[in-house]
């Protein structure tokens, strides 16, 4: 049985009858959500970038390392903070390189892994995160629509 043109990109006649060819339904809902979804990440993202560099001295990215450490009293890895702050190792390995000059994260060696390399937040580090934590909530709370945070409430 061989799949029609139809099925295999998604395109079906939408309800009604008039064989019109158009995306179901649920696949315009889908596109929908999508859109929002990156249309609030965005707005999201700018708003932090420009409150937290200009309040703070920071990107979006150095304060999530932050926050993320702010977590972990004995550190992390640093491949495994690469992972959940969504950054390439050598883009990560520049940022620690900014915020270890900065005096806001120290490297030390893994001890269960030699070759392993752990970031972990100073005291200077935790009190810059600690500044910009009441920032970073306000600007989301402004730019995230209110339904979405509602969710995790």
């Amino acid at each position: 049985m061989t799949m029609s043109a139809a099925a295999r990109t998604g395109l079906e006649p939408r309800s009604g009858g008039t064989g019109e060819p158009g995306l179901r339904d649920r696949d315009e809902a889908v596109k929908a959500a999508w859109h929002a979804l990156i249309s609030a990440k965005v707005a999201s993202w700018n708003a932090l970038e420009r409150e937290l560099g200009e309040s703070h001295g920071l990107g979006v990215s150095d304060f999530e390392v932050l926050d993320y450490l702010a977590g972990k009293p004995d550190g992390c890895r640093s491949q495994s903070l690469a992972d959940v702050v969504h950054l390439s190792q050598s883009a990560l390995s520049r940022l620690a390189d900014r915020l270890e000059r900065h005096g806001l994260v120290q490297r030390t060696n893994c001890v269960d892994d030699r070759r392993g390399i752990n970031l972990v937040l100073t005291p200077a580090g935790r009190d810059k995160h600690g500044q910009a934590l009441r920032t970073y909530c306000e600007v989301l709370a402004s730019t995230l629509p209110p339904e979405l945070i509602a969710r995790f409430d």
